[in-house]
């Protein structure tokens, strides 16, 4: 069953900036989807549109639509949204730092009590009295994620959250993800840079560029894709470039040997 499905969007922001254009994708309900892309792809735009933050910064989504359980959702406040099931865990670690680990906690919690988080991060019960502006950026992360697992959702948007952690720390919070996803059948939708670890937990990929999907398979298929190994990974002799131009360089390749 598809829980979420954008078609065709296309997404302004005033005066006439073009964030996303003609965008589709399908998530589909308990399962992990990657939306990958480098900065400026459209990566963000997308999730606050999903989310209806996107009004709160002069966005508004201009054609196509957006539907959840089969209900459509674009022309909806951001408020309405969460409380559908639709939970956004933005980028940069928003928590609320003169409040303690256990306070911001229960900002979010409406189901059971705090304790399902520190089933998944252990860590935070360790650190449940200290203000969250003193928690290192990994704990930070481990408390935005599980404040947005209290509030019983549905969908978890989930944008960059590796960013600026030590592979270890990545590590186990992917992890984390996972069993979150597998366990509490939450379905996740996660922007992410890391394409390699992001593909470890996606059953499904899409790849972003310049506001458009150019490229969607199996994780397994895209992990193992040439094209996005260099597109991601910067293996080409002239460093990272686009998409398109990776594409456009492996077909010279084949065509001059």
């Amino acid at each position: 069953m598809t829980l979420l499905k954008l078609s065709n969007v296309e997404i302004i922001y005033e005066p006439f900036i073009r964030g996303v254009t003609g965008l589709s994708l399908e998530i589909p309900e308990g399962g992990t989807v990657a939306l990958l892309g480098s900065n400026g792809a459209g990566k963000s735009t997308t999730l606050k549109a999903i989310s209806g933050l996107i009004k709160a910064e002069k966005g508004k989504v201009t054609k196509g639509s957006i539907d959840f359980t089969g209900k459509r959702i674009d022309n909806l406040g951001p408020e309405r949204i969460a409380r559908m099931g639709i939970i956004h865990v933005m980028e940069g670690r928003k928590v609320f730092e003169e409040l303690t680990v256990e306070e911001n906690l229960k900002t979010g919690l409406s189901i059971g009590d705090e304790d399902l988080a520190y089933n998944y991060f252990p860590q935070l019960k360790l650190r449940r009295k200290i203000r969250a502006g003193y928690l290192s950026g990994g704990e930070q992360q481990m408390l935005v994620i599980a404040r947005a697992l209290l509030t019983n959702p549905k969908l978890m948007l989930l944008d960059e959250p590796s960013l600026g952690l030590a592979p270890t720390l990545t590590t186990g919070l992917f992890k984390a993800i996972k069993e979150i996803n597998e366990k509490e059948k939450v379905t996740i939708l996660l922007v992410e840079q890391n394409a390699v670890k992001a593909l470890e937990i996606a059953e499904y990929g899409y790849v972003m560029e310049n506001g458009r999907i150019v490229l969607d398979g199996k994780a397994e298929e895209l992990a193992n894709n040439k094209d996005i190994q260099e597109f991601f990974l910067g293996l080409g002799e002239a460093g990272r470039r686009s998409y398109r131009e990776v594409k456009a360089y492996r077909r010279r390749k084949r065509w001059l040997s």
